[in-house]
């Protein structure tokens, strides 16, 4: 009889090896998709790609997919939703759908620059958070980060708070964070798929739109309006959601490698991203586009106007209350 049982336990144990084993053998492919071309998020990918494909010796196939090559951004967020995308890394404001913990990121007012925000986002406090954006509907931060200031382009070139009202400009998502501020400032807010940004800006649809540096130059804005106004105090924070199935499906080893892959590859926005940002100015200027910057006063004013309309929006949902205050006490933490 116990013999019998030993050899039952060593029949389980040797099926277990071979699954385990067929699981090792099994090659996977992510498939990365990105609204953008050629700037930072582009780069993260493929620095991405090179790590992973690199240390899983084959067992994982990384292909990217820039340029809403794999469809619009609300097409590819159903996708990884659904597990037919593994992975695609729009603005925050388009995950607000799946989880509105997303839109804490779009508070105005949180970050000083760049290597700031990168400083806050990859605290291990702040990955910790961010892990559980999204996991009632399947999906997970892989990466959060920011891609770069954001900017305002209008055929009216803003040089003031009063040059806002009476615009009809694009705000990179449809929550109240980033709705109201525009609002309190008399514009008049849409949110609109990039995708469908640059025909709308050509036919006059809309007056303006609000969108990272890299935009602007990689789909030839300067073709279509000049007068390109950073905004103090913004920034656009994108998040490459993976598919949380796809992820376990993987193993332990290989999901090892993939995560610790991402947040290497994080360093991206802090050195190459910020250099980028510079030729990106270089190139809007020298095919004729001009860059604004507010005058202290005015900025102070700006900022003033936007955050005022914070409170009650944040009081609405708890949950993204608390996530904006573990964001500040970060950003004092990391305040240099």
């Amino acid at each position: 009889m116990q013999k019998t049982r030993m050899s039952a336990v060593a029949a389980v144990l040797t099926a277990g090896l071979l699954a385990a084993g067929a699981a090792s053998a099994r090659q996977f492919t992510m498939k990365l998709s990105s609204p953008t071309i050629n700037d930072v998020v582009h780069e993260w990918m493929k620095t991405f790609k090179a790590g992973v494909e690199s240390r899983a010796g084959g067992r994982i196939k990384v292909e990217i997919y820039p340029a809403n090559q794999l469809g619009q951004i609300p097409r590819t967020v159903e996708g990884v939703a659904l597990g037919t995308i593994e992975f695609t890394a729009p603005a925050v404001g388009f995950l607000v759908g799946l989880e509105p913990r997303f839109q804490v990121f779009d508070a105005p007012g949180l970050f000083d620059d760049v290597p700031h925000a990168m400083r806050v986002l990859t605290d291990p406090d702040i990955r910790r958070r961010l892990s559980s954006f999204g996991a009632g509907k399947g999906v997970e931060p892989l990466t959060t980060a920011v891609n770069g200031p954001l900017l305002l382009l209008s055929h009216k070139p803003v040089h003031t708070l009063a040059d806002f009202k009476g615009q009809k400009i694009r705000v990179p998502g449809g929550t109240p964070l980033h709705i109201e501020p525009f609002k309190k400032l008399g514009a008049s807010p849409i949110s609109m798929p990039l995708g469908e940004v640059l025909p709308a800006m050509q036919n006059r649809a809309i007056d303006g739109l609000i969108a990272a540096f890299a935009v602007y130059t990689a789909f030839k804005y300067y073709d279509v309006a000049k007068g390109l106004t950073y905004l103090p105090g913004s920034f656009l924070v994108v998040s490459g959601i993976v598919n949380r199935n796809f992820m376990k499906s993987l193993g332990p080893e290989l999901e090892a490698i993939v995560r610790d892959e991402a947040q290497k590859a994080d360093v991206v926005y802090s050195t190459w991203g910020v250099e980028d940002l510079e030729r990106i100015r270089r190139s809007w200027e020298a095919n004729g586009g001009q860059t604004i910057v507010f005058p202290p006063a005015e900025a102070k004013r700006y900022l003033d106007e936007v955050t005022s309309v914070l409170p009650p929006i944040l009081a609405a949902n708890p949950q993204v209350k608390e996530d904006y205050d573990a964001l500040l006490a970060a950003a004092k933490k990391h305040r240099r």
